[in-house]
């Protein structure tokens, strides 16, 4: 029975186009599917998503009804987005995603899972349909989904974390402050790479003004987030004593000495780069002689007893 899956992959991998006597065979045999582990089935998944467009493999797995037996929610998703305006449904939606990402395990399944949970969240209203939390009930499916084809907890994880943030991009637009994109590299975590792989990835508009548009948010986007990230590296940056250190070695209380003998040490720290405590107190003291010796501020040095 997974030879079956395994034609999806060969269609898929080899740009072949399946005769009709094997969609009639594998519509006919699908069912038998339920017999194959769930190990089995995944590592089968796995390796179609990452041909490099896997997007006949899965229109043959949803079409001959394989995807009923280990992935129902594909051809559920079978539905309009828009039936006023007539967009491609959600699955033609989906697999241009997964297309359109590079050809990699998570990002593909985060990519095949991102919208499972449009179906369950459409309603009609005023402005037409809306899939309000569809990341959020969609963040569950796939958990639920992977965890079925024991997928390790890692995978499911990440999976769930890409579905549930996938949308999280499109309010950049609005005008982000710099904590904006800080708190969505952090939510990202891990994920970051994978979750920009798959927000480019989700706009698959024929509109090329508006592709355009969102292509060049992204890449103002990234490049915030490369210069806050340098930023952020310079200001983890630290002097290789702390102030406690500095009063204890020169017998000294609280006050300006303090802060400038740190100030030196940063300096030194960011044109020669770590030091080590005890070239660190060897500059410290040729600083102080430089200083005169003199108590901070008039404050005597600390004793002990």
């Amino acid at each position: 029975p997974l030879r079956m899956l395994r034609a999806a992959r060969f269609l898929a991998g080899y740009h072949l186009e399946p005769v009709p006597e094997l969609v009639a065979a594998v519509r006919e045999h699908a069912h038998r599917l339920e017999i194959v582990s769930a190990e089995r089935i995944r590592d089968e998944l796995d390796k179609l998503l990452e041909v490099p467009d896997p997007s006949a493999g899965l229109w043959f797995v949803v079409d001959t009804g394989l995807a009923d037996q280990f992935l129902p929610e594909l051809p559920a998703m079978r539905l309009e987005q828009d039936p006023i305006h007539h967009h491609k449904d959600v699955l033609a939606h989906t697999i241009a995603v997964v297309a359109k990402t590079r050809p990699e395990r998570l990002v593909r399944l985060a990519a095949l899972l991102h919208d499972v949970g449009k179906p369950k969240t459409r309603s009609f209203g005023d402005n037409g349909v809306t899939f309000h939390h569809h990341e959020v009930v969609g963040a569950r499916m796939a958990r639920d989904r992977m965890q079925a084809l024991k997928y390790s907890n890692d995978d499911v994880e990440a999976v769930r974390k890409l579905v549930y943030l996938h949308l999280r991009f499109h309010g950049y637009g609005d005008g982000w402050t710099d904590a904006a994109v800080r708190r969505f590299v952090r939510d990202a975590g891990d994920q970051y790479e994978r979750l920009v792989d798959l927000t480019a990835s989700d706009c698959t508009t024929r509109n090329k003004r508006k592709a355009a548009m969102l292509a060049r948010r992204m890449d103002e986007f990234k490049a915030r987030v490369g210069e806050l990230a340098e930023q952020e590296a310079l200001d983890a940056i630290r002097p290789d004593l702390d102030g406690r250190q500095v009063m204890e070695h020169l017998g000294i209380g609280p006050g300006r000495h303090v802060g400038q003998a740190l100030d030196m040490l940063l300096e030194a720290r960011l044109d020669e780069g770590p030091l080590g405590e005890d070239e660190a107190f060897r500059r410290v003291d040729a600083w102080w002689a430089a200083q005169g010796g003199s108590t901070a501020e008039g404050i005597a040095p600390t004793t002990g007893g």
